[in-house]
């Protein structure tokens, strides 16, 4: 620690103290004393509080993007594998069965519960991850749809991947300690809700076939 700057050692110790309780709850006092610096730092290095709190925020961001790096898709990669891979990743990054990085619950945090800092983050990391899951479901489906039904697929795919961390005590608790360890790791997971989004996104694909093609025969009769 003594090799990295006083900015480092702050936002480092200030991640874990803001996961753990919150930008209303944590006190700058506590994380200048786990970073052991004084407390004129914070203000010298961020400003104030609210703004060691928004780079706390960009840091678990890019931490958990170089733990959990983007697939790389070949140009011929098929879209319904790049939507299996997707969903993949989005589970590795926000669920982590096992172990729980600091970086995951103070991201969870600000999803549940939404500060001033929200906005750039909404920004510069969920907007440009939900655009590609619907470039993805656009290649999927054959076409671009309406803007809203792209967001209610986009949302309902997330919503599954979420759902195993927001209520992941719960389900443990539901059924048998087996059934928890064998089937309900992040491949498990991934596997089940690609199939499930997968067989969806398959019938819309086909239902837009089918009532183009009605459209077509009316007009050729």
């Amino acid at each position: 620690m003594k090799n990295e700057s006083a900015k480092e050692r702050i936002l480092m110790a200030a991640g874990p103290i803001f996961a753990a309780k919150g930008f209303e709850t944590a006190t700058v006092r506590e994380i200048c004393a786990a970073a052991d610096v004084n407390v004129a730092s914070i203000n010298y290095h961020f400003g104030d509080k609210k703004g060691l709190y928004t780079q706390t925020l960009f840091l678990a961001r890019e931490l958990r993007e170089q733990q959990v790096p983007l697939p790389v898709w070949t140009n011929d990669e098929p879209a319904d594998q790049k939507l299996r891979s997707y969903i993949e990743l989005l589970l590795q990054r926000i669920v982590a069965m096992r172990t729980e990085p600091w970086e995951v619950r103070l991201l969870l945090r600000e999803v549940m519960h939404p500060s001033d800092a929200a906005p750039p983050l909404i920004e510069n990391y969920f907007r440009p991850f939900l655009d590609q899951l619907m470039s993805i479901v656009d290649e999927v489906v054959g076409q671009r749809l309406p803007d809203h039904q792209r967001h209610q697929i986009g949302f309902s795919i997330i919503g599954q991947c979420l759902h195993y961390r927001v209520s992941g005590e719960m389900i443990s608790l539901m059924i048998s300690e087996d059934e928890y360890e064998n089937h309900f790791e992040v491949q498990d997971l991934a596997e089940h809700i690609w199939r499930f989004s997968i067989g969806g996104l398959h019938g819309i694909r086909d239902s837009i076939t089918h009532n183009q093609r009605s459209i077509a025969d009316q007009v050729t009769r």
